[in-house]
């Protein structure tokens, strides 16, 4: 009797999973109305029917629908998505997207949407998410539906608060459902409540929709609207002093980077090296060579390639820095006209000589996917290249330091710099520490051009952007002085993007350089004079 009983049962559930269930029998009776009637309105109709099920398999059809792959067959009138097989139709089930046969183009209907019927969808779908297992997927769709109000979202909206236990979603579905009543006909009260949520939110996207609303109505609900347009635009103007902060800071480290190099050679030696825009070139050529070896021949390596680049720019610009300073530079010490003339000379050969090599167009530096893309920290855009960069320079500047501080090379430069003839009597080889230094003055410049390969276009004229920039900073900041250098790199980028928006950027630039001059006519030597040779000097 045992026997029998349990027989029975496992006979039961084997009919029971194979017969459909009883929702999936409803989202096919449901489907099955696109072949009842084809007008955009009967079609509309059965999109919000699937929609308010809430059921996810509903994705697939909806998509196929919105897409133009939505068919009905003229033999049975049964729906099915269809996916182009060259000379005819695949057809795969609505829900499951398995293939259930293959038919002709003329064996089928197409169920037809205009651009109306597709916002439904998109407004349908954007619903099904709501319920997604992913809080990313649930986050997106608040996003869309806030951008997007209908009051038809707040019924969805209201049940995915009460089914919502992440409390920075449900803060994104009350946004979301407070736009779609400020566009509904809700009461009065409603609406004010909903003001207040989204002034709250404080972003640019509730800018946008209260105006629309302080255009659209009157009374209570246009001056509260009015109330937190102005409260959202003293909000805004502090972001933005932030972010054209951040964008003073970003511009900053590349100056730095850019001056670093230059700070050293026209401390230690006194050298104007109109040449040192050309190693910031030759090190983002070198990027350009390293990547383009890498994509032909080790794709895999491409999220390393900057950091092999790095060492490879650096002794590729330090090699043709010593090689100018041995050749060219040590045989116009206490000329500098001379060399000033002659490091712009060179400055044209090098370039010349890269058009010849690569031509004279930009080339292409990709981003590795480490420094792709952008995060939000509140009203600030921050993007991933930028502040990899400002890390990179804050790191140089910090190794460059301790080597200056804490090396015996560093003791001897630092000795150079302050009394060059009574470092030659302690015995320091001053041609030589001349010449390293130059070497590594246009080795860090040519680490620079790394940098600025992933936010600046890769051409021979790469370097000429940077020079006189570069030549404010030192002499702003004080020669041969590192930290002057890095308070005047700081200092002039956030300046400059203070004035661009008011000034313009060639305007801006000029009203800097007067700036500058100004103060010089105050402080000779800089902020951060040197002592020694430079004052004796």
């Amino acid at each position: 009797m045992i026997l029998l009983r349990a027989l029975g049962l496992t006979l039961l559930f084997l009919m029971a999973s194979l017969l459909p269930s009883n929702a999936e029998a409803d989202l096919r009776a449901i489907i099955a109305k696109f072949a009842t009637g084809t007008s955009f309105s009967a079609t509309e109709a059965v999109v919000r029917e699937l929609a308010a099920t809430g059921d996810p398999a509903v994705e697939l059809p909806l998509s196929a629908l919105a897409d133009g792959n939505l068919y009905i067959r003229k033999a049975d009138s049964q729906v099915f998505v269809g996916k182009d097989a060259g000379d005819g139709i695949d057809l795969l089930d609505p829900l499951s997207g398995e293939k259930s046969a293959t038919a002709a183009k003329a064996d089928l209907t197409k169920i037809k949407v205009n651009n109306g019927l597709r916002r439904v969808i998109r407004d349908a779908l954007g619903t099904l998410t709501l319920r997604a297992k992913d809080p990313a997927v649930r986050i997106a769709a608040a996003a869309t539906m806030f951008k997007t109000p209908d009051a038809a979202n707040i019924e969805p909206l209201d049940a995915a608060i009460t089914a919502e236990t992440e409390p920075a979603v449900i803060a994104l579905f009350d946004q979301a459902r407070a736009a779609s009543v400020l566009v509904s006909d809700k009461p009065e009260a409603d609406k004010l409540t909903a003001i207040s949520v989204i002034a709250a939110r404080g972003d640019r996207d509730a800018l946008s929709l209260l105006t629309s609303v302080e255009a659209s109505s009157e009374g209570a609900v246009k001056d509260a609207a009015s109330s937190a347009i102005g409260a959202i635009n003293s909000t805004l103007a502090l972001w933005d002093a932030g972010q054209n902060i951040w964008y003073g800071i970003s511009l900053g480290s590349v100056l730095l980077l850019a001056a670093i190099g230059l700070a050293i050679t026209f401390g230690v030696m006194g050298v104007i090296n109109m040449a040192h825009g050309e190693m910031v070139m030759l090190g983002a050529y070198t990027t350009f060579v390293v990547q383009q070896v890498i994509r032909t021949s080790f794709p895999e390596l491409f999220d390393w390639s900057l950091v092999i680049a790095l060492p490879l720019a650096f002794l590729v610009a330090a090699l043709v820095g010593l090689a100018i300073e041995r050749g060219v530079i040590r045989l116009l010490y206490g000329r500098p006209l001379e060399t000033l003339l002659a490091t712009w000379g060179i400055s044209l050969i090098l370039q010349q000589a890269v058009r010849t090599i690569f031509g004279p167009t930009n080339q292409e530096v990709g981003n590795p996917s480490w420094m792709s893309g952008s995060f939000d920290v509140g009203q600030l855009a921050i993007t991933w290249n930028r502040l990899w960069i400002l890390v990179f320079a804050l790191l140089v500047f910090g190794v460059l330091l301790y080597v200056m501080k804490h090396t015996p090379w560093g003791l001897r430069m630092r000795a150079v710099t302050a009394n060059r003839r009574m470092a030659a009597s302690m015995g320091i080889r001053t041609p030589w520490v001349d010449a390293l230094t130059f070497a590594l003055g246009s080795g860090i410049a040519g680490i620079a051009g790394v940098a600025l390969s992933q936010i600046d276009n890769v051409s021979p004229n790469l370097g000429r952007g940077y020079i006189i920039d570069s030549f404010m900073v030192v002499v702003f900041g004080g020669v041969g002085n590192l930290w002057g250098t890095l308070v005047g790199g700081f200092s002039l980028g956030i300046v400059n993007k203070f004035l661009e928006p008011y000034a313009g950027a060639v305007l801006g630039k000029i009203v800097v350089l007067v700036l500058i001059i100004l103060f010089i006519q105050k402080r000779p030597r800089g902020l951060f004079a040197l002592k020694g040779r430079a004052v004796e000097a």
